[in-house]
Parts: C-alpha cells; sequence; structure tokens
C-alpha cells in the first residue's frame, strides 16, 4: 500500500503535486455512518475502544478523499485520569465535576501514565496504521485550552474563572499549567511514538486572551508540549481560534505549521508569520452551507492568496459544523486538488 504523502511534504515545506486537504472534526455528526455508531455509543466508549475509534477515524477517510486521517477521540481525555470527574451531559458538552481552582485542588489532581491510562487511544493508532494509505495525525489540548475546560469546569464564553485565577491566584495558575504541560506532552510523545506520523496541538480558546497575557501566563507551557513532539522529529501542528493578535507569538511558541482561522486572509497571517513557517486553512466552516458556486469562489481565493508557495495546507478555520452537507465537504477537497494541480502545471 504505498502511502499519499503530500501532506506530511507540505507540513516541511516541500514541493506538492497538489494542495493537500483535510478538515478538523471531518468525523463526526455530520457524517450519517458516525451519527449510527452514536446511536449505540456514547462519545467516551467510542474513544474508550479502539476498533470504534478507529472505524470513525476511516469514515472520513473512505468518504471525501482527504490527504490525512485525524485519530478520533477527545481533547480532554487526559483530565479523567488527572481526577476532575469528566462526563459529557446531553446537548450541553463536557462537565467536570471537580474543578481545579485553588492550589489543594491542583496537588489533588492524580499523576498520569499515557501509555496505561490512556493506552486504548495508543491502540487505535496501531490499528489505524496497519489500515491507512494517507498519514495519521494525533492531537492534544493545548494547556490552556484544557486548564480552561477543567478551571471552569466545562465550556464557557468569557473565562471569567479561567482570568480570576490567573490574575489573583497566578501561583495556582502556574502549577496547574506545570502539571498539564507535563501530562501533555508526555502524552503527545506516546501518541507519536504509537505510530502518529504527525500531531496537531489545539489552542481552540486561546483567543480569550491579550498578548501580554499569552506570552506571560501561556507560551512556556505550550512550547514544553510543542518541544516535547518535534524532538520526535514529526511534523508539529499548532492551532488556535481569534488568533490574529497572537500568531507571532505562537509561532514563537512552536510548530512546524501554524493553523489560521477565518478571520484573517490566508496571506495577511503567512506574512505576520514570515515564510520560514507552513500555514494551515482557513474557510470558514459555515461556507460549507453555501452553494457550490459561493464554494468554489471561496476556495479559489484561498489557494490564490497562498500563490503556490510551499507549506501550505488546506482545511477549515475550525471544526466541521453539524448538519454540514458531507456532498459539499467532498466538494472543497476535489476543488482544492484540481485548483492546485493544474497551477502546479501551469
Amino acid at each position: 500500500m504505498e502511502m499519499n504523502d503530500r501532506f506530511l511534504r507540505a507540513c516541511r515545506r516541500g514541493p506538492v503535486d497538489a494542495t493537500p486537504v483535510w478538515f478538523m472534526r471531518q468525523a463526526g455528526r455530520y457524517m450519517p455512518e458516525y451519527r449510527a455508531i452514536r446511536e449505540k455509543y456514547s462519545l467516551l466508549e467510542i474513544c474508550y475502544h479502539p476498533e470504534l475509534a478507529a472505524e470513525v477515524t476511516l469514515q472520513p477517510v473512505r468518504a471525501l478523499g482527504v490527504d490525512a486521517a485525524i485519530l478520533f477521540a477527545d481533547i480532554l481525555l487526559p483530565a479523567i485520569p488527572l481526577g476532575v470527574g469528566l462526563e459529557f451531559a446531553r446537548g450541553e458538552g463536557p462537565v467536570l465535576q471537580n474543578p481545579v481552582r485553588t492550589m489543594e485542588d491542583v496537588k489533588r489532581l492524580q499523576p498520569v501514565h499515557p501509555e496505561k491510562d490512556l493506552g486504548y487511544v495508543m491502540e487505535a493508532i496501531r490499528i489505524l496504521r496497519s489500515e491507512l494509505s494517507i498519514p495519521l495525525i494525533g492531537f492534544c489540548g493545548a494547556p490552556f485550552t484544557v486548564a480552561s475546560y477543567i478551571v471552569e469546569g466545562g465550556s464557557s464564553r468569557e473565562f471569567l474563572k479561567t482570568k480570576m485565577v490567573m490574575y489573583s491566584t497566578p501561583e495556582v495558575w502556574h502549577a496547574l499549567m506545570e502539571t498539564l504541560s507535563g501530562v501533555l506532552a508526555e502524552y503527545l510523545v506516546a501518541q507519536i511514538r504509537a505510530g502518529a506520523q504527525a500531531v496537531q496541538v489545539f489552542d481552540s480558546w486561546v483567543g480569550a486572551l491579550s498578548p501580554q497575557d499569552y506570552e506571560k501566563f501561556v507560551l512556556p507551557y505550550s512550547q514544553k508540549v510543542l518541544q516535547a513532539a518535534k524532538a520526535e522529529n514529526v511534523p508539529v501542528i499548532h492551532f488556535g481560534t481569534n488568533t490574529t493578535t497572537l500568531l507571532p507569538l505562537m509561532k514563537r511558541a512552536g510548530g512546524d505549521v501554524i493553523g489560521l482561522d477565518w478571520r484573517i486572509p490566508l496571506d495577511d497571517g503567512w506574512s505576520l508569520l514570515g515564510s520560514d513557517v507552513a500555514v494551515q486553512g482557513n474557510l470558514d466552516p459555515a461556507i460549507l452551507f453555501a452553494p457550490l458556486p459561493e464554494i468554489k469562489v471561496r476556495v479559489q481565493d484561498i489557494l490564490r492568496r497562498a500563490a503556490g508557495r510551499p507549506g501550505h495546507i488546506f482545511n477549515l478555520g475550525h471544526g466541521i459544523l453539524q448538519h454540514t452537507p458531507v456532498e459539499n465537504v467532498k466538494a472543497v477537497v476535489d476543488m482544492a486538488h484540481e485548483f492546485s494541480a493544474l497551477r502546479e502545471k501551469v
């Protein structure tokens, strides 16, 4: 089985025959095959059963023709062995019964051994590597994003509790981030050693911070996770949303590839970062609901802005939304491949 490695080549800013495409949340609720599995199993049950997690990971690969698979898991899985009491409430997302807001709470966190405590993730990776002819991406949440869930006790819009710990008891914040960055670094390295050929660090909520707060309270901890992965010699993608003001700092924190969301034009984002880093993005997920001619205009605009420079991976600016038409997602893959391959021939 020959490996389609255009995604890995693009991560390293090498030449490609067409722009590689994959999507954040490419496996999940918008796909009928996934919904059929979810009728029988909860999200956590799918994660706990490696053969199910592998099957869900493979569903979009079969349906879409993407150039990379991303492991089906959840960024909060490492929170389970930490002992913060994770469950998924219907329609509400993650709920953590034991949020961490004091030094005593931090000290109560349990040690995590990824190979043992999260062994089901590694097993899913091993199964997938035997079945895939495209690269497999492993991932973890970034320390800030995982910390925000653990402090808030779930999702948040304002991140007020998180910021209050950060500003009012910085010693608690730094102790929590030190713990989390160690756990997440080991978790990512374990995924790579199990067979992940690239990894992405999701800092989904870091756009809630100012550059000054990012530099002081987040950067060193993200750097620790990103450097641990980089030391394993696989491409590392560093992603966040709402991060236009943070991009230079995110680059400093690390990553071979920086994810751009749709709020900044791709070429402007790349200029901010500099040409010595690859970029990933950056179609607005909502565009996938538009008529095909409008989708085509938007896809081609992004590819024109990338201008054939080595190191562009086509993706969304965040994850695929529920109810997205599968045929539109597939059309984007075909459009990106065709447009970029045509340009290569010119």
